[in-house]
């Protein structure tokens, strides 16, 4: 499918000489164009070149228009608002997204003369693989409205001209190189609304001014290197509704909002992953609005404030992997929208308070590994008719996997019960919950075999059982794969237990879809089918302390994703299959303490592997072991 972009505006007039001469400008800073836009950049009739926007009356430029991709929603809309038609438009209505990353890409870098493009109100040039820096001449540009430049390869600082854009109401450069402190010139930017900013290389503090950019709506600056405390000033962002601070370095205590009546639009803020310290403050409970909050991973302490109870739009909260103490407040019974909970890997003690039972709405509950030490899992947990997602894991829970969790008003989809102290048998009824897409009952005390109907679980793509005391055949699990023609399973850990047999039919069926899959330190024996390499998709694949013999399947090389291969301690014999050459992504390989012979094949990845890789094989040799005699 060929696209074509035409502007409408008179064809028949010649550009502005600063116009023409900026444009110009550009095309020779661009090295490389796979879609073939700039050819049509020849002549002096600049408004019709394609990805460019003139005034009707006045005919200066005043939008470029040439993103790397493009949904189709959003090539619809810039049609419509940009005068431009196109012969495929019809085309393209049939799409979803289009996707012409690869087709519309340009290389090169963003030169100086941009800035001799005074009329311009709208630069795109998002989602291509430019480099080199930002322009100061950017700063010229006296007239932007919207300025686009993220999804590119640009490095250096953020130049201090572009505070000069007085009238500038969005600014995007996300992912990027983009490197050094933010410009205290952006304070003067104000009718900014969005600044986005995020998953570049950003050092220094958030400049205290930052406060002074009233209109501001939507501020990200998530995924940098900042650092310092977060300053007071963002207070008084009274129109702010989007607010990400995460995945940086910043420091100190959480001092906002400062008074009822702050930020009382902001809807959605994170702040996880920095080194945030103190408490939450009470005054979170005046952000009316707030519908997600995240400001986990940080070192936060003491107690949750009771005030959190007020947030009555707040859909999501997630306080995980802090050192929070004291209880859940009873007055999160009062959070009828919540969705999502997780208090998880904190210091907090039970017993969970059965007001919660009022969360009408709660799809995730996640208190894994604080004090609860609850002997059992509270019953009201599985009567919460919107639950779907429960993980208690490390809360101390004895005894048997209670059967009230058989049948719940909602079907379970995730279940995570690990590193308990459970006992006893795999119930009969796991076969039951036929909604299951995870479940991890891994690090507790549970005998017997795996039950017959476990088969049922045709949607299960994680399953961990790992470090308990079971026995028998694993002939279930791959059967379960025997009946979803695409393979669903992806991680599947069964290590540290006492099965003995049923690892032959890895492969048999239609399993491709497994990337991880551990079954050491078992009773594993008889070898390996040549059906192993249909599992095109393993990246990881732990088959050690285990007494698997015969000869290593030359087909384990059709596993061309593997990087983790962890044969050790068992008893194959013959050769390393030369085959094992075309493993390129190994990174870890382990095939010591077998019967192996003959020259280890020669090349890499295997000669990059130390010596321990391969010793405790009495008959073979080759580098990196002693040479063959």
């Amino acid at each position: 499918m060929v696209l074509t972009f035409v502007s409408l505006c008179g064809a028949s007039e010649v550009c502005h000489q600063d116009d023409l001469t900026g444009l110009e400008g550009f095309k020779a800073g661009i090295s490389a164009d796979t879609s073939g836009r700039l050819a049509t950049w020849a002549g002096g009739k600049c408004c019709e070149w394609e990805g460019v926007t003139c005034d009707n009356a006045t005919f200066r430029v005043t939008e470029l228009w040439l993103p790397g991709f493009i949904s189709t929603k959003d090539y619809l809309v810039q049609t419509e608002m940009s005068g431009r038609v196109s012969e495929d438009v019809a085309l393209l209505t049939e799409l979803e997204v289009l996707d012409l990353g690869a087709l519309m890409s340009l290389s090169g870098s963003i030169p100086f003369s941009i800035g001799r493009l005074l009329n311009l109100r709208k630069l795109y040039l998002y989602g291509n693989k430019l480099t080199g820096s930002v322009p100061e001449s950017l700063g010229q540009l006296v007239k932007l409205e919207e300025l686009h430049l993220h999804e590119n390869s640009l490095s250096g600082s953020l130049p201090a001209s572009l505070g000069g854009l007085a009238g500038l109401a969005t600014l995007s450069m996300h992912s990027n190189q983009i490197s050094g402190p933010l410009p205290v010139s952006l304070a003067d930017l104000s009718n900014l609304v969005s600044l986005d900013l995020h998953r570049n290389f950003l050092t220094g503090n958030i400049p205290a001014t930052i406060g002074e950019l009233q209109l501001l709506e939507e501020l990200d600056l998530s995924e940098n290197l900042m650092t310092g405390n977060i300053p007071v000033s963002v207070s008084n962002l009274t129109a702010l509704t989007t607010l990400y601070l995460d995945s940086n370095l910043l420091e100190g205590e959480i001092n906002f909002p400062q008074a009822p009546g702050q930020m009382t639009s902001l809807g959605f803020l994170r702040l996880q992953s920095n080194r945030l310290t103190g408490s939450i403050p009470e005054s979170f409970g005046y952000l009316a609005f707030l519908q997600r909050v995240s400001v986990g991973n940080n070192k936060l302490e003491g107690a949750i404030p009771s005030s959190m109870g007020n947030l009555s739009n707040l859909q999501e909260m997630y306080l995980e992997r802090n050192s929070l103490s004291g209880q859940i407040p009873q007055s999160f019974s009062q959070l009828s929208q919540l969705l999502a909970l997780n208090v998880s890997h904190n210091l907090i003690r039970g017993p969970l308070p059965a007001e919660l039972s009022a969360l009408r709405n709660l799809q995730t509950l996640d208190v894994s590994f604080n004090r609860l030490n609850s002997p059992s899992i509270p019953k009201w947990i599985a009567e919460l008719p919107s639950l779907s997602r429960l993980f208690m894991a490390g809360c101390g829970i004895k005894g048997k996997i209670p059967e009230f969790l058989r049948r719940t008003p909602s079907p379970l989809q995730e279940l995570d019960l690990s590193a308990n102290e459970l006992n006893g048998c795999l119930p009969s009824w796991l076969g039951d919950l036929t909604e299951l897409d995870s479940l991890n009952l891994s690090r507790n005390s549970l005998t017997s075999a795996l039950p017959g109907n476990l088969t049922n679980l045709r949607l299960l793509c994680v399953l961990d059982l790992h470090s308990n005391k079971l026995t028998g055949s694993i002939d279930q699990i791959f059967k379960i794969e025997n009946q979803i023609p695409r393979g669903q399973i992806q991680y599947l850990d069964l290590s540290d237990n006492r099965f003995k047999s049923g690892a032959e039919h890895i492969g048999v069926g239609p399993q491709d879809g497994i990337q991880y899959l551990n079954l050491s330190h078992n009773a594993f024996r008889g070898g390996l089918l040549d059906s192993i390499g249909r599992l095109k998709s393993l990246q990881s694949l732990d088959l050690s302390y285990n007494k698997f013999s015969l000869n290593l399947p030359e087909t384990l090389a059709n596993a061309t994703q593997l990087q983790i291969l962890k044969l050790q301690r068992n008893r194959f014999t013959g050769k390393i299959p030369d085959e094992f050459l075309k493993l390129r992504q190994l990174k870890e390989l382990d095939l010591s303490h077998n019967f192996l012979e003959g020259i280890i094949p020669s090349g890499k990845p295997l000669s990059g592997f130390p010596v321990s890789c391969f010793s405790g094989n009495k008959n073979l040799c080759g580098k990196p072991l002693a040479p063959c005699t």
